[in-house]
C-alpha cells in the first residue's frame, strides 16, 4: 500500500522522539541515526577549540594564583590564526615566519587599554605532536609572554 503526500503530511501520529524511554530512528531517508551521536559530557564532544581554551585557562590561573598583583589588568586572548601582515614587530613571538603569539601592551590615557596577550590557537596545534604536548607548548608561550610583559627571566616564573 503507497500512501500519497498529502496522507503522510496530514498523518495525525506524532513523530517519534529518540533519547530516554525512546529507541533511536533513523533519518527518514534511512541513513544514520537521528540526534548527537555522543553526549555533551563526554570529551569527545568538546572541539579543538574548547580543549585549547581550557588549556590557556589552566596556565593563566596557574599564574594569576602566584602574581595575581602584576597580572591583575592583563587580558588573555585567543585567536584562531595571526592577522595577515607583511612585518611583525618585536612584540610577536615567532616561530620561523610563524607568529604563535602576540603581546599588546596597555595604553595609558583617555582611552585606557589594558595589556592583553594573545594566543594564535592553530599555530601552536600545528607544532603540538599530542594534547600533551600541546599544553606544554601553550604553558611555554604564556610563560614567556608574561616575562616579556613584567620584564622578567622566563625561568623566574616557571
Amino acid at each position: 500500500m503507497t500512501t500519497s503526500p498529502e496522507r503522510r503530511r496530514s498523518d495525525p501520529r506524532p513523530a517519534r522522539k529518540a533519547g530516554p524511554g525512546h529507541p533511536a530512528r533513523r533519518d527518514r531517508h534511512g541513513r544514520g541515526l537521528r540526534g548527537r551521536l555522543v553526549p555533551a559530557t563526554v570529551p569527545l564532544a568538546r572541539t579543538k577549540a574548547e580543549i585549547f581554551d581550557d588549556l590557556v585557562l589552566d596556565t593563566v590561573e596557574g599564574l594569576e594564583r602566584r602574581y595575581a598583583k602584576e597580572l591583575a589588568g592583563v587580558e588573555f586572548a585567543v585567536e584562531d590564526v595571526p592577522p595577515d601582515l607583511n612585518v611583525y614587530d618585536s612584540d610577536v613571538l615567532e616561530d620561523g615566519e610563524v607568529p604563535l603569539a602576540r603581546l599588546l601592551p596597555g595604553r595609558p590615557g583617555r582611552q585606557e587599554l589594558p595589556p592583553r596577550i594573545v594566543l594564535y590557537r592553530r599555530p601552536l596545534e600545528f607544532r603540538a605532536m599530542d594534547r600533551e604536548d600541546l599544553a606544554d607548548l601553550v604553558h611555554d608561550v604564556i610563560i614567556e609572554q608574561v616575562a616579556n610583559l613584567l620584564g622578567v627571566d622566563p625561568d623566574e616564573l616557571s
